[in-house]
């Protein structure tokens, strides 16, 4: 098994090839794709897209296809949540970051599986997607207890048919989510989903929402979710109680 690491977007993404790794041609595209979001999208950046809508000197309808595409998808999002996942802050910005990372994930699987790398697992800042297997067993990951950084709540496995595992919490990060409900008490809130746009929005869109987000999310939207409130309270749908090391809490 090999491991390729780089820096982006603020944080580390690796991807460990069960099998032969791609061509070194491929993991350029793949870092320079990350990049491209990067440059577009940080609201870190004087010069990226995102910030010259910010100060005012872009209107939205002049910006780029690909800002206009990711702001559509924000907003089919925001829907979805019933609010709950917003592309704007209440200063009125329109911040795309609770997005562009999952897209850039995505971006990196098309490419990937476009040029044939069959057995992978990509992980961006502890968001992560896989792709076929780990020769030939599944993708198992550890959802970490965020009090205590050395327990696990359990252990999942990824397949072909469960694809994606998200997480967002204050543990690491402290409070960086909007949270639009006053109910809302989870500090770490991981979603495994068929996609990573889809898991990485219900993890946000959970933390800022709630049980009742929680609940529209595993009743009308199928994802699997546990989340860990201020109180240390586990909340978790059936298939997370199913995972291994569930049954030790």
């Amino acid at each position: 098994m090999s491991t390729h690491v780089f820096a982006t977007m603020g944080t580390t993404a690796s991807i460990r090839f069960a099998g032969e790794s791609p061509a070194q041609s491929v993991l350029d595209a793949l870092e320079e794709g990350f990049a491209g979001f990067d440059a577009r999208f940080s609201l870190y950046r004087a010069d990226s897209e995102l910030s010259r809508l910010a100060r005012g000197e872009l209107a939205l309808p002049k910006a780029s296809e690909v800002v206009r595409a990711s702001y559509v998808e924000a907003l089919h999002w925001r829907s979805v949540t019933h609010d709950t996942f917003t592309p704007h802050r209440p200063d009125g910005v329109i911040d795309l970051t609770g997005i562009v990372k999952a897209q850039a994930m995505a971006a990196a699987v098309l490419l990937l599986r476009a040029n044939g790398t069959a057995d992978w697992l990509l992980n961006v800042g502890g968001d992560v997607v896989i792709n076929g297997s780990n020769s030939g067993e599944p993708w198992r990951l550890g959802i970490v207890d965020p009090d205590d950084r050395l327990h696990l709540l359990c252990a999942i496995a990824l397949d072909p048919g469960r694809t994606a595992l998200a997480s967002s919490g204050t543990a690491e990060r402290g409070e960086h989510v909007w949270r639009s409900r006053s109910e809302s008490a989870y500090r770490q809130v991981t979603v495994v989903a068929d996609d990573i746009i889809t898991a990485d929005v219900w993890a946000t869109a959970i933390l800022a929402g709630g049980p009742s987000t929680l609940d529209l999310a595993v009743d009308e939207h199928g994802v699997d979710v546990i989340a860990v409130d201020t109180g240390g309270r586990v909340t978790a749908s059936e298939r997370m109680r199913r995972a291994d090391g569930f049954a030790a809490l």
